[in-house]
């Protein structure tokens, strides 16, 4: 396919060839890997770099990345190899000595304990940059060790700061090695942050100084490009819905015992529950099953499983509340007259009920699945956000996701919905469906997607790319 990019790409990839240290902060769908493909082949070209490495989720890095390279006709003279799979399959890849080595996140530690002092990549680029604001993980500390071997870097992400200004941290210290927000967590969050929640001589929790997200904004924005779909494509109109659940007296009662006791008795159905493994069998006599949260951030969870109808036990059982949501969900099934519904969900339990009820339910997992989602080969399709929702294509599949029981993590919410709501869907119109059992903890789950949405949408906004003003910036 001949390659016709929009102003903003070529903008974008102008900026990465101009920038040895880029973060692009590029919204769902506007096409960040073919920007990026396009960047390294230039400096391939020019003689720039001669081996680049691509750190991305598992299945972008297994599938996307090399889509896009067949995919462009410019780009089918790069060499790549994927290193994922086993250590031998990993050596394997590397020992093929491409242009472009593409391995997943998890795997890094691997591949620079592997290379040690071989380690000879000129540019990297991090497909997700949010996936390394952690900088007490083994992927952070890995990637840090060889950084300064690296002459460009480039980070990519739409969702930089999902859970907070704090997130921006270890993001930017990967990037310039600590130049613009500090080399140590301490000396940010004293520099930016105060105590917000704290107690016996412990702080839970910070918040900003008043002022500094425009203080951080200047100290990152002049390697950093953002820009938001809405602003450069056309893009479909996105519908939000909730569809509001209700529990019945005796369900509420048994919610408001288990929020304000911490602790709930359950009597155990007849109600057998499909697993992975098969079907449970029928018990023959009562069994008094026991719900207990330990703490708060244990009953938080407890209560987001109640909301969908059943939770785990303290010896792994699951003791069941409610069908609400799978009625719920039927109606919406119903309702959508043939045409496809993509489903996400949190919990396991939750899933093998979903299979229960409809059996023709498939949840997408392997390249195969993927490929038949988009083909219009099923109907009913399920994803787990922490598993599907970076970088996978399945706007061509379907238009509508109902979200069955929600996440705290802004950034797979976004990501997830970006799996529809995207470049190339060609329906007019996208549905996100929220299932909302009201009166629990559903309601706060998405007041605080909502709110963390506002507080990002602000960063990006800051860093807005201004096409107009490129040349005088460069300058």
């Amino acid at each position: 396919m001949k390659y016709n990019p929009h102003d903003y790409q070529s903008f974008a990839t102008e900026f990465i060839l101009s920038h040895p240290v880029a973060a692009i902060l590029l919204q769902m769908g506007l096409g960040k890997s073919v920007i990026t493909l396009n960047a390294m082949r230039e400096l391939f070209c020019r003689g720039e770099i001669r081996k680049a490495l691509v750190i991305a989720p598992l299945r972008v890095a297994r599938d996307t990345w090399p889509e896009e390279i067949r995919k462009w006709d410019h780009l089918r003279d790069l060499t790549y190899s994927v290193a994922i799979g086993s250590p031998d399959e990993r050596r394997k890849a590397l020992a093929v000595s491409p242009q472009i080595t593409l391995i997943n996140r998890e795997n890094v530690p691997w591949l620079v304990k592997e290379l040690g002092g071989r380690f000879d990549y000129d540019m990297v680029v991090i497909d997700e940059l949010s996936s390394f604001k952690n900088w007490q993980a083994q992927r952070f500390r890995a990637l840090m060790k060889v950084r300064p071997k690296v002459k460009r870097i480039v980070g990519l992400t739409g969702t930089p700061s999902p859970n907070g200004y704090m997130d921006l941290f270890a993001e930017y210290r990967i990037l310039d090695m600590g130049e613009r927000l500090g080399r140590f967590i301490g000396g940010y969050r004293e520099q930016y942050f105060v105590p917000d929640r704290w107690g016996y001589g412990q702080v839970f929790s910070w918040k900003l100084r008043p002022g500094a997200d425009e203080a951080i904004w200047r100290r990152i924005s002049d390697i950093t490009v953002s820009m938001k779909s809405v602003d450069h494509l056309k893009m479909p109109e996105c519908v939000m819905n909730k569809v509001s659940v209700h529990m019945d007296e005796k369900e509420k009662a048994q919610y408001e015992t288990l929020k304000e006791e911490l602790f709930l008795r359950v009597l155990a159905s007849n109600k057998r529950i499909a697993s992975e493994g098969g079907l449970g069998g029928d018990r023959k006599a009562p069994q008094i099953l026991t719900i207990d949260a330990k703490n708060a951030s244990v009953l938080c969870g407890k209560l987001a499983q109640l909301s969908n109808g059943v939770v785990y036990t303290d010896n792994g059982q699951v003791a069941h509340i409610h069908d609400r949501k799978l009625d719920a969900l039927e109606d919406l099934i119903e309702s959508a007259g043939g045409n496809p519904l993509l489903v996400a969900y949190w919990f396991q339990h939750d899933l093998w009920r979903m299979k229960e009820r409809f059996p023709g339910l498939r949840v997408l997992r392997s390249s195969e699945d993927i490929r038949d989602w988009n083909a219009g080969k099923i109907p009913l399709a399920a994803i787990h956000p922490a598993s599907a929702s970076h970088g996978l294509n399945l706007q061509a599949g379907g238009s509508t996701l109902v979200w069955f029981g929600l996440t705290w993590s802004l950034e797979l919410y976004q990501q997830t919905n970006a799996r529809l709501w995207r470049q190339g869907q060609k329906a007019e119109t996208v549905v996100i469906h929220h299932l909302v059992t009201e009166g629990t903890i559903d309601e706060r789950i998405l007041q605080a997607l909502k709110g963390k949405d506002q507080s990002q949408d602000r960063l990006i906004e800051a860093v807005k790319a201004q096409f107009n003003s490129f040349d005088d910036r460069r300058g």
